[in-house]
Order: structure tokens, then sequence, then C-alpha cells
């Protein structure tokens, strides 16, 4: 069992949401990105940890639901558990959002073209009930608090643009001042 394991299965909050995100009873469902990514970071800062401050990201895969079906799955579950600022996303349609990438096959695929490889995290419950968690990048640059690009984001003048940028509005160094943040210097924009 890995320190996110670890972190994840001791909070008891973070497996009540993902008890939650198993009721959906959606595809290649998924809590994933900015959510376990602050929560990790939170609590290796010693800060206090709660994932009723974040956006609360749940991803799936199904080429069967539209993206206006997608919508209004969205919306039932935030009036049915209106305590979290849910984001919900069919991974079948956001490949749009990063310049020159072909559509995804799976949540996993999604997850391992997210911008950051700290960001590129996963977790959810197994059938069984066990917690199954997916880091495609590894976990050193979450443990160590390091923002660096994907090889998706890397490999793309588009995509490293698009990275630049992010880093730039997210400003994660205001709230973990120890972060080591990676840009692209090809950039013109940085």
């Amino acid at each position: 069992m890995s320190s996110i394991d670890h972190i994840i299965r001791n909070s008891k909050e973070m497996m009540t949401l993902l008890e939650i995100i198993s009721s959906f009873d959606l595809k290649d469902c998924w809590l994933c990105a900015g959510t376990l990514r602050n929560y990790i970071w939170d609590v290796l800062s010693g800060k206090s940890a709660t994932v009723h401050f974040s956006d609360i990201d749940v991803i799936f895969f199904d080429d069967s639901i539209s993206y206006g079906q997608t919508l209004t799955i969205e919306q039932a579950i935030k009036k049915q558990y209106p305590q979290y600022n849910w984001e919900v996303k069919n991974q079948y349609y956001m490949n749009s959002h990063s310049p020159n990438t072909d559509k995804y096959s799976s949540s996993k695929d999604a997850v391992s073209k997210f911008p950051e490889k700290c960001t590129s995290i996963a977790a959810r419950l197994a059938p069984d009930g066990t917690l199954e968690v997916f880091t495609p990048h590894g976990i050193d640059d979450l443990i160590n608090f390091t923002v660096s690009p994907t090889p998706h984001y890397s490999l793309d003048k588009e995509r490293r643009n698009v990275y630049n940028k992010r880093i730039m509005k997210k400003n994660w160094q205001k709230i973990w001042p120890n972060l080591s943040v990676e840009v692209f210097a090809d950039n013109p924009d940085i």
C-alpha cells in the first residue's frame, strides 16, 4: 500500500465520498485530479484537509451518454448531494479541452493525459469495496510537491502553452509555498 492509498483510506470523509461516487453506477467512474491532489497536499503539509472546500472532480467514460445527458446527471448529483461542489465529466467528450488530442479510450487514458503529473491521479472503490488508486506517472511529483507536465503535454507546443497558462492561473504556490513548479521556456506568453 502506497502512502497515497494510506492517506485516502484513513480519511473517513474521503472514503464516504468514494462510496457516494460508487453509488452513481456510472461506467469507468473515478474521483480524480485536483480533489485528490489538493487533499493530499493539505495532509502532507499538516493543514486541515477537507474535501468540502474543493471541487469534487468525478470522471466517467461512456460513449452512450450524450454531453447533454452528462449535464443532467451532474445536476441530479448536485441536487442529491448539495454539500459538495460537483464537477462531473464524461471523458468521452473531454479530449476537446486538450489541443491536438485524439478521443480518449477510457477514463484511465484521460487521466494519463491530464496536464500535470501531480494531477494525474484517480481513485475509486472496486466492486468488492477495496480502494483502487491509479497514478499513471507515479506519486513522486505529488508527494514531493512538484508540478511538472505529463509526457502528453510535453510533446505538443499548443499543449505546452495551455500548461503554462494553467500554471499561472492556478497559482498553487500561494496555498502551498513549498511547491516546485516547472514551466516551458518556449512559451512566449510567460
